[in-house]
């Protein structure tokens, strides 16, 4: 990292119509990459979908974070003045992060598919096996070949294109983690911002969304597991390329 980490600019955009949520996730963005609350710019397109270049122009790494209520698979008002961001952001090698929603956003604009499949959702914590790409990968060298992460999904990544390489899997779906060959542009499906008492808040903000009972409540809290490994790879990914 060319850039001390206390001096780092970053920009997260937030796709957010929950109050509570928004908070959160900047809260846990903020954990996560280790900086100060004054290093981060946060923007929620819910409520400015007409993002400008000037936004994110001095920004040393722009995050893309989930969205709740808004899939993929639909057209918003910021759909296309964010894919012109991207492409502009990608064109000039800065970095970019997509978690979730951002992650399956990348995927979507850059060649691949995102659909809804509830049957392959995945809500608490699951592990995730590296691919041979992720073992070499910059940003996971070091990691096991097997570690858990943090999940909260109904719509997946089904296709990627053929631009991009895919580091890790899991059980249920494809491409967990991904990265736009040669550029320093990754999107993971799990939140690498969130460990498992972060989710277990997030469950309670989105239980009608995604947990079906009170049982089903039970089952996931008593599946929690630490997610150790995926919660330093913001960090790390800020080191390799902020």
């Amino acid at each position: 990292m060319a850039t001390p980490r206390t001096r780092l600019r970053l920009v997260l955009l937030q796709i957010r119509n929950h109050r509570i949520s928004l908070a959160q996730e900047q809260s846990c963005f903020i954990e996560r990459c280790r900086v100060a609350r004054r290093q981060f710019t946060f923007i929620n397109l819910a409520e400015e979908p007409d993002i400008r270049w000037s936004h994110v122009a001095d920004a040393h790494a722009v995050i893309i974070g989930g969205a709740g209520a808004f899939s993929v698979t639909a057209e918003h008002a910021f759909s296309v003045p964010l894919t012109e961001i991207v492409h502009r952001l990608i064109d000039h090698d800065r970095p970019v992060f997509g978690s979730c929603w951002g992650h399956q956003f990348l995927a979507s604009r850059f060649g691949g598919e995102v659909i809804a499949d509830e049957e392959r959702s995945e809500v608490g914590s699951f592990p995730v096996t590296l691919t041979p790409e992720g073992t070499i990968d910059p940003l996971f060298a070091g990691l096991p070949g097997r570690f858990f992460v943090q999940l909260g999904h109904k719509d997946r990544v089904s296709v990627i294109g053929d631009d991009w390489v895919e580091l890790a899997r899991s059980e249920r779906c494809p491409f967990q983690a991904i990265r736009l060959r040669g550029k320093p542009v990754y999107g993971t499906q799990f939140h690498g911002e969130m460990d498992e008492e972060r989710l277990r808040e997030r469950l309670l903000v989105y239980f009608d969304d995604y947990v079906a009972d009170e049982k089903g409540y039970r089952e996931i809290l008593r599946r929690l597991r630490p997610s150790l490994e995926a919660d330093s790879l913001l960090q790390t990914f800020l080191e390799l390329y902020a």
